[in-house]
């Protein structure tokens, strides 16, 4: 019996762009797997945008390759496996987001009719403003819909750009617990973001560009790096640099020994905005 191969949602290899005399990409490897959620980072003009637009089909790459579902990418095929939601995407005020939907569908060719379209406003939290205009929704409504309307035709690869940058933290909350059910349902996610905390909570693995090259790749926490242990006494709080996880029985042994009260031992590893920072060297533009 012969394993099922499994397509990726995404894969990209030796991907290039030249604009004239800028690259924008010099030569990207990267995979997005099936119900996978990937964060995609980088300071200005690392080359984030112009993956996503060739992934979309929007700009043709100069050298490598690219392919959605394992159709190349721009093809009807791989067109139709791809949802997308721009950071500063408009929709008309004066329609409902029953009204939106209903339009992104006819545009999609998604024969899902008003089920579809219900089903979409519940995943997203908005079932009970169906017919509220979108002139009149919050910036958070506005965003939970616009990710509704990349869910038309239930694509098999969600392209996101920024989907929490004008949020707050309830709204932010809302998304990230809205990415999470994407990712049960088998959605492959790349998302877009600088908000390094929420690609931390979130994200199976994180992608960092720069200068149109990988620098860093891998899960959260196999970036971390390790800082040391901190344990909190009687006496305050002792930081040593140099231990690690196995070293903290005897830390706290010796603490003891000489009389001190220990209330609590903790590792401490590197955020990813540390991670970031390193891999980019300090890089904001």
């Amino acid at each position: 019996m012969y394993a099922r191969r499994v397509t990726a949602a995404l894969a990209v290899s030796g991907l290039a762009k030249r604009y004239g005399a800028v690259e924008a990409l010099r030569g990207v490897d990267l995979e997005v797997g099936e119900g996978e959620l990937v964060g995609l980072l980088g300071p200005n003009g690392a080359g984030k945008s112009t993956l996503v637009k060739i992934a979309c089909g929007l700009v043709r790459p100069s050298a490598g390759h690219a392919e959605v579902c394992g159709a190349r990418a721009g093809s009807r095929e791989a067109r139709a496996a791809i949802g997308y939601l721009a950071e500063f995407f408009r929709f008309p005020g004066w329609t409902s987001a029953d009204e939106l939907l209903g339009l992104h569908q006819r545009l999609t060719s998604s024969d899902g009719g008003e089920r579809e379209r219900a089903d979409l406003l519940e995943l997203v939290g908005l079932d009970d403003a169906r017919e509220r205009r979108v002139e009149e929704m919050s910036k958070g409504m506005q965003q939970r819909l616009g990710i509704a309307q990349a869910l038309v035709r239930s694509p098999r690869l969600l392209l996101l750009d920024e989907p929490t940058s004008a949020l707050d933290p309830v709204g932010r909350r809302t998304v990230r617990t809205l990415l999470e059910e994407l990712r049960r349902r088998g959605i492959s996610v790349l998302l877009n973001s600088h908000l390094l905390s929420e690609v931390e909570l979130v994200c199976d693995r994180v992608v960092i560009l720069l200068a149109g090259k990988v620098v860093s790749a891998g899960a959260p926490g196999e970036l971390a790096r390790p800082r040391g242990v901190e344990i909190e006494t009687d006496a305050g709080t002792r930081r040593y640099a140099d231990a690690g996880r196995d070293d903290i029985p005897a830390l706290v042994a010796e603490l003891v020994r000489d009389g001190r009260s220990v209330y609590g031992a903790r590792v401490l590893t590197s955020t990813l905005e540390e991670v970031y920072v390193e891999a980019v060297g300090g890089e904001s533009r």
